[in-house]
């Protein structure tokens, strides 16, 4: 049966050319522009090395802090070191938790006696290599002891590693970093800024840096942000929970000074963090899907419409077939499902197509395409097949083109199938 289908698709290919060209290129680029509005939601929330574990990832990348004496004002911004300590790295429901500076910070990087680059510098932990999972090519990341201790050492990037040594084989071996010297403990892949959390060219321990002393408002706020892994999703209800107990402690003891700190349903899950652009407003979570989903309706229905003209045309050369085969016993249903079918053959290929011209697209236009709101960097966005290819991917193109062939077939295969015999052997489709 699915062999006849495919079989009369290309038959009507072949017989209408120029009808069969137009429906393909049509629903093509409906599925392109698609299929862009889902690849540009993807790299935000689908998980890809080094941030694979997204599905369990909780952020609070900023907060609130007010006082009593400010007349009802708030200060917002990145926590302190101290803050994100005592409220976040003490929870006990996480499998882990990672503290890092709340962005990168374009950093001079050089080998004595030669001009120094400029690279994006970013302050962890040692939880973060727990955390995210990078691809280490030499080496290994910084341990709990190098951290607590302050050593001044770095994990850097491969493109870093042959732009100051030559090579990739770099471990152990000294730079300047903003005129301090650091040794190299390792050297991972190149990470895409598309990894909003983890991207980075050189990460050092903020330990061995000045920069939990950039603090304000009594230290209670800073330069820190920090990213919870959970065990698995269903136990983010249970950490919001244990992270709002340990907020309403802390302000118990901040209250002695008249602080008080405010989360705003922090912290975030990944899909919530990424439309997250301001500490002091919580993001809308319902609204951005209903956008995405008005998107989506108006780039199947506008096609759909012009489609179904071009369904119609060709079913009008074929309606002495459709009264042939109501005569020998067809029902209305199973006419339906043959057009909505070979329909259906012709979509998939065109689907395809558009598939590929997206993909094709991503990767060409990839710094217009992804062009990120707010970044501190000025490195393109690199793509991959790892960042724009999911499963979900070719879910979400199967699923709108089986949503299109309905919208541009139905209608036409219904009127089809209801033709009276007399009519349709008469080459009358009303």
């Amino acid at each position: 049966m699915i062999k006849q289908y495919f079989t009369q698709a290309w038959a009507q290919l072949r017989q209408q050319p120029l009808i069969s060209a137009v429906s393909i290129a049509g629903t093509a680029l409906a599925i392109f522009l698609i299929m862009l509005v889902v690849m540009m939601q993807q790299v935000k929330v689908a998980p890809f090395a080094p941030e694979s574990n997204r599905d369990r990832f909780l952020h609070v990348h900023y907060m609130s802090i007010t006082n009593k004496n400010w007349g009802g004002g708030s200060s917002n911004g990145p926590m302190g070191l101290k803050t994100a300590r005592e409220c976040f790295q003490s929870l006990k429901t996480p499998e882990a938790v990672t503290i890092y500076t709340c962005m990168v910070v374009s950093t001079p990087v050089n080998l004595p006696g030669q001009p120094g680059t400029g690279i994006d510098l970013l302050q962890t932990d040692d939880a973060f290599w727990h955390v995210f999972d990078f691809s280490f090519i030499a080496g290994k990341p910084y341990d709990q002891a190098t951290f607590d201790a302050g050593q001044p050492v770095a994990v850097i990037t491969e493109s870093v590693a042959r732009r100051l040594f030559q090579t990739s084989d770099a471990i152990g071996r000294e730079f300047l970093l903003n005129h301090a010297p650091y040794k190299v403990a390792g050297v991972v892949k190149d990470v895409s800024t598309l990894a909003t959390v983890a991207y980075g060219q050189v990460w050092v321990p903020y330990t061995s840096t000045e920069i939990t002393k950039d603090t304000w408002s009594d230290e209670h706020m800073g330069m820190m942000s920090c990213t919870i892994l959970a065990r698995s999703r269903d136990d983010f209800e249970a950490i919001r929970e244990e992270a709002e107990r340990r907020r309403q402690e802390y302000n118990v003891i901040l209250g002695e000074d008249g602080y008080e700190l405010i989360y705003r349903n922090r912290p975030y899950d990944q899909e919530k963090s990424s439309i997250a652009f301001s500490a002091n407003q919580e993001p809308d979570v319902e609204q951005h899907r209903r956008q995405r989903m008005i998107i989506f309706i108006i780039l199947l229905i506008v096609p759909a419409i012009n489609l179904s003209s071009m369904t119609q045309s060709r079913l009008r050369q074929r309606v002495a077939e459709i009264g042939v085969r109501r005569a020998f016993g067809s029902t209305k249903m199973e006419l339906m499902g043959q057009i909505i079918s070979e329909n259906l053959v012709v979509t998939l290929l065109a689907g395809a197509l558009g598939l590929l011209l997206s993909v094709a697209f991503a990767y060409l236009g990839n710094s217009l395409l992804f062009a990120q709101e707010f970044s501190q960097t000025l490195s393109p966005p690199a793509v991959d097949a790892g960042i724009l290819l999911h499963a979900s991917t070719f879910g979400w193109a199967l699923l709108f083109c089986f949503v299109l062939n309905l919208l541009s077939s139905g209608f036409p295969a219904w009127r089809a199938s209801r033709v009276g015999i007399v009519n349709a052997l008469g080459g009358r489709l009303h």
